[in-house]
């Protein structure tokens, strides 16, 4: 079907909107299927109250007890469908144990602290901002060596996998030669060591009398893999604002992972230059805010979580247009797992809420 036009829009989208209107995509399939533009008079999150459970919601993981040194096993999950749980972890103390979880990859983003991932494979360093990516099945236990500690934690029931890149080559949004794989390490010592294996939700402890990272040699394409947030290259387009889908870092069954960092904003005096305005019809998204300015959201810090359901409005706060009239370019990163099935929320998510955050794109009228 070919695009139709109808009344006053622009030509372009999210180029040169008619004074006074605001623009709204209204997509399948996330941004890769079919869509049409809105132009309103009023922006679509302009409400004066929400009634019921579908909402935006915030969620402040700072306020998320820590944990101790089985830390593994006492991360606190917060959103889950069948696909994948996000979970956040504020360990205080090394793992005294081994893990190895039989229900799916995991994907570890520090938010805060440094330390060492040992795995079958060999060890790996991490600091702020790394991803640490463990396939299905492989042991491991972190060590860190800092007092302060924050791990968001995605765990997947399907293969974790770098994304498609098309017609941008294999070098585009990270260079395959970035990616950090361990060197095997063994560690030879006579005491006995646990290890816990998590099956179907359920624990068992295999003892052996000696330490099972004994690994001298491994080869193969099935591995455990680390990337730095601050190496991913992101595409832009100086002319118009770019869906957040060419930020893909990682994918899965049912839901991607996008990476957000520092890069200049559009350069086009027409150009929208903050996300637009959407509604989410086939995916939920959540947004894990690291570090720096987080310009699009107003009164969302370092270490909180912005969640977005379908079906729901949503986009740049007023203030955030105001203050993109003056930068030239982000100071942001932050990571977005988007999901297609809908997520739920645990009674730890709602703890942590700020529940008055589906009100903050309200702007305050000044009084006469």
């Amino acid at each position: 079907m070919y695009p139709l036009i109808k009344g006053k829009v622009s030509l372009q989208a999210h180029v040169a909107i008619p004074e006074g209107l605001f623009e709204e995509e209204h997509g399948r399939d996330g941004f890769y299927g079919p869509v049409s533009h809105l132009y309103r008079t009023h922006a679509p999150t302009g409400w004066s109250r929400i009634e019921g459970p579908l909402k935006p919601r915030a969620f402040d993981c700072n306020k998320t007890a820590p944990t101790g040194s089985d830390s593994i096993l006492d991360r606190v999950p917060l959103l889950y469908n069948e696909d994948v749980v996000l979970h956040f972890a504020r360990p205080t103390q090394p793992m005294t144990h081994y893990f190895r979880n039989a229900d799916g990859d995991e994907v570890y983003f520090i938010h805060k602290g440094h330390g060492v991932l040992e795995t079958d494979f060999g060890p790996l360093y991490f600091e702020p901002g790394d991803y640490l990516v463990i396939p299905r099945g492989t042991t491991y236990r972190l060590l860190p060596e800092t007092a302060e500690n924050a791990f968001l934690v995605i765990e997947s029931f399907s293969r974790i996998r770098q994304p498609e890149r098309g017609l941008l080559g294999q070098h585009a949004l990270y260079d395959p030669a970035v990616v950090k794989t361990p060197d095997p390490q063994p560690i030879q010592e006579e005491a006995e060591w646990e290890v816990r294996i998590k099956r179907l939700n359920e624990i068992t402890s295999v003892y052996y009398p000696f330490n099972p990272m004994d690994v001298v040699g491994w080869k193969g394409d099935l591995t455990v893999w680390q990337l730095n947030i601050r190496d991913f290259r992101p595409i832009m387009s100086h002319r118009a604002h770019l869906a957040p889908s060419v930020h893909s870092t990682m994918q899965a069954k049912g839901f991607v992972v996008c990476s957000f960092v520092p890069r200049p904003l559009e350069s086009d005096v027409q150009a929208e230059r903050v996300p637009f305005f959407h509604r989410n019809i086939d995916y939920d998204e959540v947004l894990f805010y690291h570090a720096g300015d987080f310009f699009s959201r107003h009164g969302i810090g370092e270490g909180m979580i912005t969640f977005h359901p379908q079906g729901i409005h949503h986009g740049p706060h007023p203030q955030a247009v105001n203050a993109a009239r003056n930068k030239t370019e982000t100071d942001e990163y932050a990571v977005m797992v988007d999901t297609e099935k809908p997520l739920r929320m645990t009674p730890e998510a709602q703890n942590a809420e700020w529940k008055e955050y589906y009100m903050s794109w309200q702007v305050k009228k000044e009084a006469p």
